[in-house]
């Protein structure tokens, strides 16, 4: 697992690497793919089976993988050039554009709106999202649950300026809202299913109505211009692999459990939620590219992405063979 420390020091390597013109022309020859993923989806179930492995070892590509507990700082990564692909959820290559990030929507799923929620303990005297106001609310800043928690407190009449927000990885909000000292957690799958099936937790509300879940694969801009068919091997693959797991969805939930350690019968909850699709994997649609445009709209309109976005300037497509 990828820490704050390791995390700047891919960047500094990145730094450095963007100094010598000589590394740059080294990396176009691709000899090594790096992939920045989270414990969950089809970018795990491929690195367990060695799927992206087999694919581009014929083209003389070695694969490595570099663990994050989140969006965000896989991103900052990625965008410094210290990684080559990775996984997120939609808000955070907002932040990573806005900051000058080097990189490409190059792929997209869905998930279930249901997977994101805010939860309360269960004997929580917040009964309704109305009675968040001036409570403590965890998720990462930049993170997919941003977004959730803006547009789950809107739905109730409230604006993220009535809660006290607390910027938090999902490992130190399991913890601080396991010992009360925040209110609320708006957190995504299958942190989500985990804490569900405590019976001390209570959901406040889902995403379900409210959010629509896209998720995107992007990748380093300078490797997907000097590596395109790379790009589209690997997602090419990865529909593949999601899927044959959505179509062997007993095998899938005990894959996921083994990398994971969350027990079966949690995963199964998150893969089984309405309109979790595994297999949805594709290259970037219109309808994806639209949402995520909106989203850009909505985050500088509200002042929480420091400037106006064009996402369509950073969408990537294959060129027609």
């Amino acid at each position: 697992m990828i820490s704050r420390r390791q995390t700047l020091g891919l960047l500094g390597a990145a730094a450095a690497t963007a100094l010598l013109p000589a590394t740059r022309q080294a990396r176009a020859a691709a000899t090594e793919f790096r992939i920045g993923w989270q414990k969950n989806g089809v970018l795990a179930l491929a690195k367990r089976r060695g799927a992206l492995e087999e694919r581009l070892v014929a083209k003389g590509i070695a694969v490595s993988w570099s663990e994050f507990t989140s969006g965000p700082p896989l991103l900052e990564a990625l965008g410094a050039g210290a990684l080559d692909f990775g996984a997120t959820g939609d808000v955070p290559p907002l932040f990573a554009q806005a900051a000058g990030g080097h990189l490409y929507y190059v792929g997209t799923y869905r998930g279930s709106s249901a997977g994101s929620a805010i939860v309360v303990n269960k004997d929580s005297g917040i009964e309704k999202v109305e009675d968040l106001k001036g409570k403590k609310v965890a998720f990462k800043r930049g993170s997919s649950a941003h977004n959730v928690t803006v547009k789950i407190l809107r739905k109730s009449g409230l604006k993220i300026d009535d809660v006290e927000a607390v910027d938090l990885s999902p490992p130190d909000a399991a913890a601080a809202f396991k010992n009360g000292s925040i209110d609320a957690w708006s957190i995504w799958d299958p942190y989500l299913a985990i804490v569900e099936a405590d019976p001390q937790t209570r959901v406040l509300s889902t995403a379900e109505g409210i959010v629509d879940s896209y998720s995107y694969f992007l990748a380093n801009a300078e490797f997907t211009d000097a590596n395109g068919q790379v790009i589209v091997d690997v997602i090419d693959e990865l529909a593949k692999v999601g899927k044959s797991a959505q179509g062997k969805l007993d095998e899938t939930v005990a894959a996921l459990s083994e990398i994971t350690g969350v027990p079966a019968d949690v995963t199964r909850t998150a893969l089984t939620r309405p309109g979790a699709d595994l297999g949805s994997v594709s290259t970037i649609t219109d309808e994806a590219a639209a949402y995520q445009q909106a989203l850009a709209d909505e985050f500088f309109s509200l002042g929480i992405v420091p400037r106006q976005l064009k996402t369509g300037d950073i969408v990537w497509r294959p060129k027609a063979s």
